[in-house]
């Protein structure tokens, strides 16, 4: 019984290491975790500001071309569309 325990121990505590790193972290240094100084929430804000300034220069992606498009057969007209 004790052959058939260990490895089916094994299997379980590799297959479940994976599955605990995405879950909730239980770090004892989260409770360390720096606050930020006043001038850091300023930098912080101010880069995302030029950010998003950055990305609405951006323009936006134009949609694909269809190649089967002028092949294809128009779509019929169904009778709500007739009347």
């Amino acid at each position: 019984m004790l052959r058939k325990l260990i490895p089916a121990a094994a299997i379980l505590a590799l297959v479940t290491g994976p599955a605990a790193a995405q879950g909730v972290a239980l770090s004892p240094f989260k409770k360390d975790e720096k606050k930020l100084t006043p001038d850091e929430l300023k930098a912080q804000q101010q880069r995302e500001k030029d950010y998003k300034a950055a990305m609405d220069k951006i323009p936006d992606k134009k949609t694909a071309n269809d190649p089967w498009g002028d092949i294809r057969a128009a779509p019929q007209a169904t009778a709500k569309n007739k009347q």
